[in-house]
This record gives structure tokens, C-alpha cells and sequence, in this order.
């Protein structure tokens, strides 16, 4: 087919597949959209049949890469300059757009326009990517024994029948009516509207919820807190899962497992951490056998992806308007796998800058296992 014929065959392919075939064309041939435009205009206009003489095979404009050959090393300089040799590149501390790119190639005796300069990039194997998070940073040389020290615990604990859990805090969240990322199901055209700024609601401040989740039974609870996240919001919080849920399920528990990251409120250097925990383990009479995760692997907490996750789906796209929406939202959190989570509302305050002394931490019941005391070690009750 010469071009004429090729165009026109675009066009009613096009015109066949009705909305969205120009697209569908254009990707499926290669030509480009308004080439297949032309063609449509001309199947429309039966009347006039001459639209000028048929190019030759290759007439017509060449490619600027075949007039400009140094275009395309010009191009990859700017885009790599550390690795294309060009360290002083004008675009090293600037976005790359194609604006930008099709300004510096000019100002390089190259002239081109931004489109023609996003062509060159996608022929070339380029895309438009976001940063990915895969650097781990600095590893601790017994990360992955440690691993297997939990992973080994809570084997155990299960076996014995003994409850094992994972918790953690998860994001603070302004209450009040503010974005929420992720999309939800409304009338076309009739978004929920919510306010253009994220600053805090002073009358309605934020909410701090710490869950729990219990890795044998796959439920969870969450505590939702309204002042400070503390040593002693997070110990209340596991003695209010133990209430709740914990004892009737483990009714003849004597020990409980607590996996937990190595920093914030449940930290390993944590002094209220170990003093709080001991108060739980007085009045629970459980044994309270900690591990901590190695520094730098907080993301592979159980809890964050099996029960954060979901909360997180569960009220996407929903302004988080009272305490009282948080809670419900957390509560309905269900998933196929048989997720139950159960919430309530944590009006206590728990004030920040306590200081423990060498005395109070002294009189803590604490035995370090032989393999990273500070990561694994049990609290045990200080009376019958």
C-alpha cells in the first residue's frame, strides 16, 4: 500500500472500532494519530478524491537522527551524565523533563522539541520510573539469625499452645475531614469534598492506633489513642488485647510471646518498655517473653502485613471524621482469609519525659536469653 492507501486503511479500521480506535490504531500500526486523522478527514470528503501527488517510497522529511547524528549521544549525556562521561551536564541538578531536555539539546546546537525528544527517549528504552525502595542500608550480621530465633519462638509458643503475638503502632492519623489516600465508589462528578490543607484540627487532634495481633488465631485489636504514643500506651494496649480477647481464648496460658520492632514505644533501649511490661506481666501472671526485631526491619513485622494492611484498604478514600468513624472502620476491618479485628477508643492519657530509675528498673524481673539478651528476654511476674 502506498501512504494514501495505508491511511485510508487506518481510518476505517478505526472508524470500525469506534470510540477509542484511533488509539487502538495508532498502537496496533505505528502510524501516528493525526495520520490516521488525515485518513478519516479524507473518507469523509468522498467529493474530493485528488488530494495531491503520492510521495515516493522514502521521500519526504527525514528523521533528525538521520540529519543530526550526535542528537542521540547528546540526548543519553544529559539523561546518564555520570555514566555518559559528561559530569558537568547544565541538567545534573535539575528535573529532566522534556522540556528541559529539548532546551539543553538546542542550547547544545541540537535544535528539537519536547515531543520529538520523548519519541527519542521511548525508542531509545527509556521510561518515566519513580524512585524504588530496595536498599535495606546497613545490615546487622546476625539479622537473619535473628529471624530464625523468632520464627523458631513462635513455633514453640504455638505447639504449647501458648498465645504469640506482633505488635506495633501504626501511622498517626489526623481526624477531621482530610484526604484520605486511595479511591472509593461515588456519583460521577460528586467527590467528597475535604479540606485543601492537612494541618492538625486542634479540637480534634490525632488518633494513635497500636494493634495487636494474634498470630495463631488471626485476629487483631487495636487501641486507638488520643495522646501521646508511650511505653505505657503500648503495654496498656496488649493488656487491654489480653482482657478482651486474649484469656478467653488462652485460658490456660502461662506465658505470652511479644514480637515487636526494635524502636519507638516498644524499643529495645526502651527503660518504661521493660517497667511497664512488668507491671502487665503482675497482674496477667503471665510470663512476658519479648523479641525484637533487628534494627532496619521493621517492615517484616507480621502485623503490618496482615493486619495494618487491611485497616489501611479498609477506610481508603474515607475522611476520617471522629474518633468514633476510626474506630467503626477499624472494627469492620475482614478479610477472606478470616481476619477478625475488634477496636475501642483509649481515652487515657499516657504524659511523655518519664524517667526510670536504676532502681525501678532493678526491681524488673528480667532474664536475657543467651543469643542477643537485649533483642530476647522474659519478664516474669514478681509475686504468685
Amino acid at each position: 500500500m502506498d501512504e494514501r492507501l495505508r491511511r485510508r486503511w487506518a481510518a476505517t479500521e478505526a472508524l470500525a472500532l469506534g470510540h477509542g480506535g484511533i488509539t487502538a490504531v495508532a498502537a496496533a500500526t505505528g502510524l501516528a494519530r493525526n495520520t490516521i486523522h488525515a485518513g478519516i478527514l479524507e473518507l469523509g470528503n468522498p467529493a474530493q478524491e485528488d488530494y495531491g501527488r503520492v510521495r515516493r517510497p522514502g521521500a519526504g522529511r527525514k528523521p533528525l537522527t538521520a540529519t543530526d547524528p550526535g542528537l542521540l549521544d547528546a540526548l543519553d549525556r544529559l539523561i546518564d551524565p555520570l555514566t555518559r562521561g559528561d559530569p558537568m551536564s547544565p541538567l545534573r541538578w535539575t528535573c529532566k523533563s522534556t522540556r528541559n531536555l529539548a532546551d539543553a539539546l538546542t542550547g547544545q546546537g541540537h535544535p528539537v522539541s519536547p515531543r520529538t525528544v520523548a519519541g527519542l527517549l521511548l525508542s531509545s528504552g527509556y521510561s518515566l520510573q519513580s524512585n524504588r525502595k530496595v536498599r535495606e542500608g546497613r545490615c546487622h550480621p546476625d539479622r537473619d539469625a535473628q529471624f530464625g530465633h523468632i520464627s523458631k519462638r513462635v513455633q514453640t509458643f504455638q505447639q504449647q499452645g501458648q498465645p504469640a503475638i506482633s505488635v506495633d503502632t501504626k501511622k498517626k492519623e489526623l481526624v477531621g475531614d482530610f484526604k484520605n489516600p486511595g479511591r472509593e465508589w461515588q456519583p460521577a462528578g460528586q467527590p467528597e469534598e475535604v479540606r485543601a490543607k492537612d494541618f492538625p484540627d486542634k479540637v480534634l487532634g490525632k488518633a494513635i492506633p497500636y494493634g495487636v495481633y494474634d498470630l495463631t488465631g488471626n485476629q487483631g485489636w487495636v487501641s486507638v489513642g488520643i495522646d501521646h504514643d508511650t511505653a505505657e500506651f503500648a503495654t496498656a494496649s496488649i493488656g487491654r488485647w489480653w482482657e478482651r480477647l486474649g484469656q478467653q481464648r488462652f485460658p490456660r496460658a502461662r506465658r505470652l510471646l511479644i514480637t515487636a520492632d526494635g524502636g519507638g514505644s516498644n524499643g529495645t533501649h526502651n527503660r518504661l518498655w521493660k517497667v511497664s511490661l512488668a507491671g502487665l506481666a503482675d497482674r496477667s501472671g503471665l510470663s512476658l517473653s519479648v523479641c525484637h526485631f533487628p534494627p532496619g526491619t521493621s517492615k517484616w513485622n507480621k502485623i503490618e502485613h496482615r493486619l495494618f494492611c487491611h485497616i489501611t484498604n479498609n477506610w481508603r478514600g474515607r475522611p476520617l471524621l471522629s474518633l468514633q468513624t476510626i474506630v467503626a472502620l477499624i472494627g469492620a476491618t475482614r478479610t477472606k482469609a478470616g481476619l477478625v479485628v475488634e477496636a475501642e477508643l483509649d481515652t487515657n492519657a499516657y504524659p511523655t519525659g518519664k524517667k526510670v530509675s536504676d532502681d525501678e528498673l532493678g526491681k524488673v524481673k528480667l532474664r536475657r536469653d543467651n543469643f542477643h539478651g537485649e533483642w530476647n528476654y522474659t519478664i516474669s511476674p514478681r509475686r504468685a
